[in-house]
């Protein structure tokens, strides 16, 4: 995937951390409550029990204090839409790491009490401007803590699906980034301006090659919630499921996107 052209959507820094924070904090007070049995259960994703999801959350968190450990590079390479087409390339390593980590933390709980407290650490003593080394290039720690919405929302949805009852929520603001960030990267995937993608609230974007619609209502329009749209770019519901099960209104001839999903997985 060449680097992305389309304009990166600004995010405000402040609120992207109070949602990364608060998205966190809702996995740790859950994650707190997890019994053996439930740490044991399958998840949707392979082989990985609900303790090494756990572990994996904490893994996507730490992210940024081991790219802060780095050499800072000295200027962004990358853009934030960059980031979504670079992480199936790294899922070998995050499969080895993840197992490694669910072992060296046998209480899931204080393991992520220690993730919470280390983040706010780091990002107190850094600015959003410092650039990091990261999967997808050279990113300000602002744009990569948007990355961070999107692994918290999804595997928030994860661990919902594999624990019954469990029920963690979902930070407003949180859900709003991951949704905005996997739309503009399926306008990037699919550039042009033949169908019009509604995710209310948070997005809408125009993709796909063709006629470009200017004016009254547009002759292929999707539209979907953020939750379903968050599954449908990462993997874990198919397009053809979510038309099937109405998750997603689907109108016109280039209204259907089965092609280009998912995004990342």
């Amino acid at each position: 995937m060449p680097p992305a052209k389309k304009r990166t959507r600004t995010y405000d820094p402040a609120r992207t951390r109070a949602a990364v924070l608060a998205q966190l904090g809702h996995v740790r007070q859950a994650v707190a409550t997890l019994t053996p049995e439930q740490l044991a259960l399958p998840t949707r994703l392979g082989e990985w029990t609900v303790r090494e999801l756990v572990a994996h959350i904490g893994m996507a968190v730490t992210a940024v204090g081991r790219s802060l450990d780095l050499p800072e590079p000295a200027e962004p390479d990358a853009t934030l839409l960059d980031w979504p087409f670079a992480t199936s390339a790294s899922a070998p390593a995050i499969d080895a790491f993840t197992r490694r980590l669910s072992a060296d933390h046998p209480d899931p709980d204080a393991y992520l009490t220690a993730v919470e407290r280390d983040l706010v650490e780091r990002l107190d003593a850094h600015p959003g401007s410092r650039v990091l080394e990261t999967n997808a290039g050279a990113l300000p720690l602002a744009d990569y803590l948007v990355t961070r919405t999107v692994e918290l929302v999804v595997h928030t949805d994860d661990l919902n699906a594999a624990v019954p009852g469990l029920d963690v929520p979902y930070d407003r603001q949180a859900l709003a980034a991951a949704t905005r960030l996997l739309a503009d990267a399926l306008a990037v995937r699919a550039p042009g301006g033949a169908t019009e993608v509604r995710i209310p609230p948070y997005a809408v974007v125009q993709c796909v090659e063709g006629p470009r619609h200017t004016r009254g209502t547009p002759p292929n329009v999707v539209e979907t919630d953020p939750l379903t749209w968050v599954r449908l770019a990462c993997g874990r519901l198919t397009w053809r499921t979510a038309v099937a099960e109405a998750r997603v209104a689907a109108s016109g001839e280039r209204a259907d996107l089965a092609g280009l999903l998912p995004l990342l997985s």
